[in-house]
C-alpha cells in the first residue's frame, strides 16, 4: 500500500520546547517496518528528557537548523543535511543551539510509539552539569 501524507494534514502534539508530528505510526497498517516522526524545536530548547528506545533503533535526518545530539554520553555537532543512528538502548536527545527552529525527521525500526520511550530524567547535556 502506498500513501501521501501533507504536513499541514496532521495534528500538532506541542511539547516543552518543540512540537511533534507524526507522519506514520502502527496505527495506520501501513508498514510492520517503521514509524515516522517530525519534531520542531524551538531555538534554545532541548529535547528533554533524555531517552531511549530499548528495542529500536531510531535514525534522524536534520532537515533545517542546527544543534547537538547527546548519545550515551557524548555531544556532536548536527545541522541541516546530518543524520544520525541511535542504536538500540542508546540514551539520546536533542538541542537547538541555532537561531531558527531546527526541523528533524525520525524514523524508527521496528515500529515505535510514545509507548516505546524509556525516559532517563537523570541525564543531561554536560555544559548544564552543576
Amino acid at each position: 500500500m502506498s500513501k501521501v501524507i501533507y504536513e499541514e494534514d496532521l495534528e500538532v502534539k506541542a511539547l516543552p520546547g518543540r512540537d511533534l508530528m507524526w507522519y506514520f505510526t502502527p496505527e495506520m497498517g501501513l508498514s510492520d517496518a517503521f514509524s515516522m516522526n517530525v519534531v520542531k524545536i524551538r531555538p534554545g530548547c532541548t529535547v528533554s528528557p533524555a531517552h531511549s528506545h530499548p528495542d529500536k533503533v531510531e535514525v534522524i535526518y536534520v532537515v533545517s537548523g542546527a544543534g547537538k545530539a547527546y548519545i550515551d554520553g557524548k555531544v556532536y555537532p548536527i545541522h541541516e543535511g546530518t543524520s544520525v543512528l541511535f542504536g538500540k538502548g542508546a540514551v539520546h536527545m536533542l538541542r537547538n543551539s541555532g537561531n531558527e527552529v531546527m526541523k528533524v525527521a525520525c524514523f524508527f525500526a521496528p515500529q515505535a510509539t510514545f509507548d516505546d520511550y524509556r525516559y532517563h530524567k537523570d541525564v543531561v547535556f554536560p555544559e548544564d552539569k552543576q
